[in-house]
């Protein structure tokens, strides 16, 4: 009860003793207490030291403090104990509410945020456009999604033709099914003509810009693209994105090239889709990563299975891979 007064249980029986037998030494109150002579040599020195007991002048004894005034006067010390931390604690908060004010603007200067969502198609563009008009060297794209509308093309067309006259150099990636799409391919003719660069590739892992190599621009959700966009700035995942997308770039065609066959005989679009529905996707979901329709999927996949010699799926996926097609 009177620890906060310094005065724990062992030292307040030694000090109730001594009020009641005022000549007592160490080793009565050791026997009475039943505790050793060094606790009870303890707890005397801790009751000189908070003034509840004191040395007689005239025979060196011990007299133990009026608990009235000795009690009394420990209570106020740590009444100003207190009211001293108290003080002190409002000149820190004082001192810390300005601190805080200067530390949040250094730590906000120190770390900036790893991505920026912009939501809505119409929010989006409009960064896009603030990206291509800051953009001084390189513009990457990945166009995952197959064939383009006329009117998205159309759109971007003033984007593309100021960043080329910049001198901007601009690559962009396809998917191979662009290539029976005449309004896309007419439009990839029309940006090579003024410098850009057009490949394809059987499927793109996502849609991606890339400025400078500098800041990214890719789909909040990459399954709907309306939902909005992520900008990532921060270095480390922008040059693995770069990497990617030149990784993707050496083995893509050139638009206006012809797509070989290997030699047995399939196409790289073919390769892709047993690759696809190898790793366990549908016909639905590999249609989509090659910009493909369900009936196009499965009119490929019959064919697949005819030249294999397949009566099943599972025979096909077999028979390709013996025969290292995938």
């Amino acid at each position: 009860m009177l620890e906060p007064l310094g005065l724990d249980a062992r030292t307040a029986d030694v000090y109730g003793l001594l009020l009641a037998n005022r000549d007592w030494g160490t080793r009565e109150i050791a026997d009475r207490l039943g505790i050793t002579p060094a606790e009870a040599q303890a707890a005397v020195e801790r009751l000189t030291a908070l003034r509840l007991l004191h040395r007689s002048d005239a025979s060196g004894g011990l007299r133990p403090a009026d608990p009235a005034l000795g009690l009394r006067d420990l209570l106020n010390e740590r009444k100003r104990e207190l009211a001293g931390r108290q003080e002190a604690v409002a000149r820190c908060e004082a001192g810390m509410a300005e601190l805080v004010g200067t530390y949040s603007e250094l730590y906000a200067g120190r770390t900036q945020p790893v991505a920026q969502r912009f939501l809505g198609v119409e929010a989006v563009q409009e960064r896009i456009r603030e990206l291509s008009a800051e953009a001084v060297s390189e513009c990457l794209t990945f166009n995952p999604g197959g064939a383009q509308s006329r009117a998205s093309l159309a759109a971007s067309k003033p984007l593309d033709r100021a960043l080329l006259e910049r001198g901007v150099r601009m690559r962009t990636v396809y998917l191979d099914s662009v290539r029976n799409d005449a309004v896309t391919t007419e439009y990839a003719e029309w940006l090579t003509d003024l410098g850009g660069e057009v490949r394809t590739a059987p499927s793109l892992p996502v849609r991606m810009l890339l400025f400078d190599r500098r800041t990214v621009i890719v789909p909040a959700d990459p399954e709907n693209t309306r939902k909005g966009a992520v900008q990532l700035a921060e270095p480390g995942v922008v040059v693995g994105l770069a990497g990617l997308f030149d990784r993707v770039w050496e083995s893509a065609v050139p638009l206006g090239t012809r797509q070989d066959r290997d030699e047995e005989g399939l196409t790289r679009q073919e390769k892709e889709l047993l690759r696809l529905l190898g790793t366990g996707l549908t016909d639905e979901a590999a249609g989509r990563r090659l910009g493909l329709s369900l009936r196009t999927v499965r009119r490929m996949m019959a064919e697949l299975m005819k030249r294999l010699g397949a009566s099943s799926r599972f025979e096909a996926g077999l028979r390709a891979a013996r025969r290292e097609w995938v």
